[in-house]
């Protein structure tokens, strides 16, 4: 008997001693991982990175309410994609690179700015595809070589499951309807509109009811996202002064289009009021998101930056005060959303893209606090 227990004892320390080296095996590849797409820098604020996409251009992806799953956009080809499409993903999948994500919008017109509803079953999103089943134009190269963004006037805001079926039209107003983004609350939603003839930002109930106009400025108002309590907004705006930028802005809209190389952040209370601005860095700051704790924000930026790159993530405090860099990408890091509970961050990069201008999402452990 006692030999038997012997060589069971034996047989249970040789298994544990296994795993505990492929244990330490898988932790030294995922350090070397770290190692390759972060700097010392960025691992005082990040670890445990994880490529999600594998080519194309992939951008805006937010969480489910459970944190298990990711929507984004993505113009990628060998997925079938001619232009921005919804997709949606577990991030969790330890082979993502050959697991094709869950197309969630209809595949015609172009999307933009998708996010889950409350029940993570359904999401809500920004489409032209009333307009037009074709991808729209992009706008050609300007003569004076300013960077523009199209405001496709056909784009509304809609819900849908995640099998791709519309459930509801939440706007039908004329004019530019996206940018949707859902208060951790699950009441309301928080949009951009040009129904007043200018980009302000507008909210509504999540069934598109009791429709509120939130800033009334001159200048392009957009990319807002509720503080984890659902008081306040942050968002991205411009803010032309003189008469000539004034004109500029405006002959720009009647164009569709809008300059968004000149832009600071600016937060006030869910309701318009008590607005301030946040930054006053220069170039664009945009793409901002609240701190898990909401006294922060992480952002991007290119205000160092001497010829338009590159973007790099910044966080600051609501006051103004603390600004910190966070990545030390050498092209565009931008879009950072803090997981539901505050243990992970996703972001868009072109880092590891081999050189070319492919976009990818990456999901990194949060650690700075």
């Amino acid at each position: 008997m006692q030999s038997k227990a012997a060589l069971l004892l034996l047989a249970i320390l040789l298994c544990s001693c296994g795993a505990e080296k492929k244990e330490k095996e898988q932790v030294t590849e995922v350090n070397n991982q770290d190692e390759e797409l972060l700097s010392p820098q960025e691992r005082k604020y990040l670890k445990n990175i994880k490529q999600i996409t594998f080519g194309g251009n992939n951008a805006e992806a937010y969480w489910s309410f459970d944190d298990k799953h990711l929507v984004f956009q993505s113009d990628l080809k060998a997925w079938g994609a001619d232009c921005d499409q919804i997709y949606v993903t577990d991030w969790r999948n330890d082979d993502l690179k050959n697991n094709r994500p869950e197309l969630v919008s209809t595949g015609m017109g172009r999307t933009t700015c998708s996010y889950f509803l409350p029940g993570n079953k359904t999401i809500v999103y920004g489409s032209t595809h009333l307009g037009d089943e074709n991808c729209p134009p992009v706008p050609e190269r300007r003569e004076d070589g300013k960077y523009v963004w199209p405001i496709y006037p056909s784009f509304d805001i809609f819900t849908a499951d995640l099998e791709g079926n519309i459930i509801a039209q939440l706007t039908t107003e004329e004019g530019y309807d996206a940018e949707a983004t859902v208060s951790p609350k699950g009441d309301k939603i928080v949009f951009t509109s040009m129904r007043t003839g200018d980009l302000e930002l507008f909210t509504m109930n999540i069934d598109g009811s009791d429709v509120k106009q939130i800033t009334n400025e001159l200048g392009y108002d957009g990319g807002a996202f509720f503080s984890p309590d659902g008081s306040k907004l942050i968002f991205r705006s411009s803010r032309p002064q003189t008469e000539a930028e004034i004109k500029e802005y405006q002959d720009l809209l009647k164009d569709g289009l809008v300059a968004p190389t000149d832009m600071e952040l600016y937060v006030c209370n869910a309701d318009g009021s008590d607005l301030k601005k946040l930054t006053d860095l220069g170039q664009a700051n945009w793409a901002p998101f609240f701190h898990p704790s909401g006294e922060k924000i992480i952002f991007a930026s290119n205000h160092t930056a001497t010829r338009g790159f590159p973007f790099n993530l910044y966080m600051i405090n609501i006051d103004g005060t603390g600004l910190t860099r966070i990545t030390e990408d050498e092209t565009f890091d931008a879009f950072p959303v803090f997981s539901n509970d505050g243990k992970y961050l996703v972001f868009s990069s072109n880092r590891n893209n081999g050189g070319n201008r492919d976009t990818n999402l990456f999901v990194a452990e949060w650690i700075g606090g």
